[in-house]
Order: C-alpha cells, then structure tokens, then sequence
C-alpha cells in the first residue's frame, strides 16, 4: 500500500506543494485535517482513545472523529469521509471554526465541525480503542486533571469550543 500524500501548506493554509505523510510529519510541515465533535442529544461529547498503533499521540485520547486531508481534499469531505471511516455514521456537519496550523495543533490547520446523533459509533479498530459519550463538564475537569492524557490538538480546540458564548 502507498503512504498517503498530503498538501503542504504555507501559514495562510495555501497549498505550496505535496508531500508523502512520513515526511510532512518528520519535517513538521504544515498541512492540513480535520476533527469532529459528536455530541448526542442530551449534549454529551463523544471522545476516544487512539489506538495504540497510531504513529503520533497512541492511547491519547482527541475529538470524536479527526483526520487528514488526502492531497487535493477539501475540508468538509474530508470531515464527511472520517466520520465515516472511524465511527460509521453520518451526520449534518456544522463548520465551527479553523485554527492555524502551530505546535497547539500538531502543526496542521485545524477545521472542527459538530455533529448531533443518537446512533451508536461503530469504531474503527485500527483508529480506535475505545470512546464514551459524557458531558463537557466531565471532559473538562479530565482535561484539567491529566492534560497529557489528550492530545495537543483536541486540548486546543476543546478549550476553544467551551470558550464560546
């Protein structure tokens, strides 16, 4: 199997040329993904635990679906695409914000959408080891407790997330 290709992109999220992933990883060039927070209707987020083969951050746990863009990708299919892949469900995608690629973000910008749904995530074993839906509160005070337990980027948009009105 081919190592996937992504988009280097420059600050302003501008496509400068392409990369394969191990590269774009080790140079710590900037590119480009994806995250989803699934909430369900009582308002509990979804979070999971990576598995343990990840290649960056294994059992930390990050947004409820999150991914790269595949060279040439734009941001909401490819929202669209992992939030099939690693939960098998679909669902309305809302656009919340993008934040600028940095070391807060593993050095991709960063787009979150959100996403309403009682039906039950089905995980994909090479992504996911487990997950559990629970209140931001719950979240939150985990976060503030074992910061190293999460992911940088989840840790970034989180806080921008409760940050909100």
């Amino acid at each position: 199997m081919s190592e996937e290709m992504f988009d280097v992109v420059d600050d302003h999220d501008c496509v400068i040329a392409q990369a394969p992933r191990s590269v774009v990883h080790a140079r710590r060039l900037l590119h480009r993904a994806v995250h989803i927070f699934v909430f369900n209707s009582r308002g509990e987020l979804l979070v999971h635990r990576r598995s343990a083969t990840k290649d960056e951050y294994p059992l930390r746990y990050t947004s409820s679906a999150s991914g790269h863009l595949h060279a040439g990708e734009d941001y909401h299919p490819a929202a669209v695409r992992e939030l099939a892949e690693e939960l098998g469900l679909t669902a309305n995608l809302e656009f919340l914000c993008k934040l600028p690629a940095g070391p807060e973000t593993s050095y991709e910008h960063s787009a979150l959408y959100r996403a309403v749904t009682d039906a039950a995530p089905v995980f994909d074993p090479d992504e996911i080891e487990s997950g559990e839906f629970a209140p931001l509160e719950r979240w939150a005070q985990c976060l503030a407790e074992r910061p190293d337990d999460f992911t940088p980027c989840f840790r970034t948009l989180f806080q921008w997330y409760v940050q909100q009105p």
